[in-house]
């Protein structure tokens, strides 16, 4: 399939995920502001307002009534959207695992936001990792033009019959949302012929075929339904990869579980979530310019957790660094430390967690060049110390 010609244009991050969803024109789309993602169903809501989309806008009273709209929406046999940020992803907590519980294939971007309190607008993840185990898959963002390359692949990875799982594309709050970047954007045709048209095997509205969603389901048979949910996550594997190529072959832009950076020859790699990624590649060009065998690994499938990629990818390396926009408040780290642990288990190599950019806080280049500093100087003399530290942090006033 040959690479199809895309226009060239700037885009906030919020704009990019509207255009894709005006591209794919759901049947519903359940909306409630909150910041900092009002500004993309806003311009999602002008989309419907010009007759640009034919989608059933809904104007909900929370957030907790979007995912329960896009939920009877997608139950009836719906292609179904929401779009939230923080605390508005938290209100609907129960519904995020009614929609995953149902196998639901509903995409929600997430604008990444700190939870309260204190109140904070800006960016961490906290939110996207609250809901890290309500079985949703999470696709995270580098930059503008990723996010909209997520939103599109992201219907054909929950709609596959084999994962039928809910889907959420994270995006940077403020850092991607509010920031304008040039990015390419397909023609409208064919988004529409890569995503195609829904059609559910199973739906509320089917008359010929009734069935229930959602029953009482007592001990004989709630076991039996959770284990196939592992397998629907199980399975997006090989279709996260599978979409990715075939996205490529109309892009030149290839999506897999994660992208390593630099990492051939790397003695110490750092891991590393959403827009961060970009100043870490900056740094590590620059430490690999002055002889630093250095490398990134920037992870774009959050759940489900690529262990068997990773570990091979990170073969090779003597230390680990993995940075967390967030904290697991009583665990040893935080929570992508936590998994990379896990994955690596049995490697017997050290794995340093850096808790960075809480509330929006920012990294500099420096402060990343002083983590892979940091990493060398313990590969050099295997003496690991605190494995829990945060950067950037102010020193209490006396």
């Amino acid at each position: 399939m040959a690479i199809t010609k895309t226009s060239r244009v700037a885009l906030t991050g919020n704009d990019a995920v509207a255009e894709a969803l005006r591209q794919v024109n759901p049947d519903v789309a359940a909306i409630y502001p909150i910041t900092p993602q009002t500004e993309m169903m806003m311009k999602f809501a002008d989309f419907y307002a010009d007759g640009l989309v034919d989608t059933e806008l809904v104007c909900t009273e929370s957030e907790h009534s979007a995912m329960s709209a896009t939920v009877g929406a997608s139950a009836a046999g719906a292609r179904a959207i929401t779009a939230t940020s923080s605390a508005g992803m938290a209100l609907m907590w129960e519904i995020l695992y009614v929609a995953a519980s149902c196998r639901l294939p509903i995409v929600m971007p997430l604008v990444n936001r700190a939870l309260s309190a204190p109140l904070n607008i800006h960016c961490d993840h906290s939110d996207s990792m609250g809901a890290r185990d309500a079985g949703w898959i999470q696709l995270f963002s580098e930059g503008a033009q990723e996010a909209y390359d997520n939103c599109i692949q992201a219907f054909r990875i929950a709609e596959n019959r084999d994962v039928l799982t809910p889907t959420m594309i994270t995006l940077d709050g403020f850092i991607l949302s509010h920031t304008m970047e040039s990015l390419e954007v397909l023609p409208d045709a064919d988004v529409k012929k890569f995503v195609g048209e829904y059609k559910p095997d199973n739906y509320l509205l089917d008359r010929k075929n009734p069935l229930t969603m959602g029953p009482l389901d007592l001990p004989p048979h709630y076991f039996e339904h959770k284990r196939q949910q592992v397998e629907g996550l199980d399975n997006s594997f090989k279709i996260i990869e599978e979409i990715g190529r075939e996205y490529a072959e109309i892009t030149g832009r290839h999506y897999g579980l994660f992208e390593e950076y630099r990492m051939d020859g790397a003695e110490v790699a750092i891991i590393v979530l959403g827009s961060t990624a970009g100043t870490a590649k900056e740094t590590v060009d620059y430490m690999r310019d002055s002889g630093a065998k250095v490398g990134l690994i920037k992870l774009r499938v959050f759940r489900p957790f690529p262990f068997t990629a990773l570990k091979a990818a990170l073969g090779a390396v003597k230390v680990v660094g993995v940075m967390d926009r967030s904290i697991a408040f009583g665990a040893e780290g935080g929570p992508l430390w936590l998994e990379i642990r896990s994955a690596l288990y049995g490697e017997n190599k050290p794995i340093l967690n850096f808790i960075y950019g809480l509330g929006g806080r920012d990294i500099s280049n420096e402060q990343i060049g002083g983590l892979f500093e940091r990493l060398l100087e313990v590969a050099k003399t295997g003496k690991a110390g605190e494995l829990r530290n945060f950067v950037g942090l102010r020193e209490p006033v006396a």
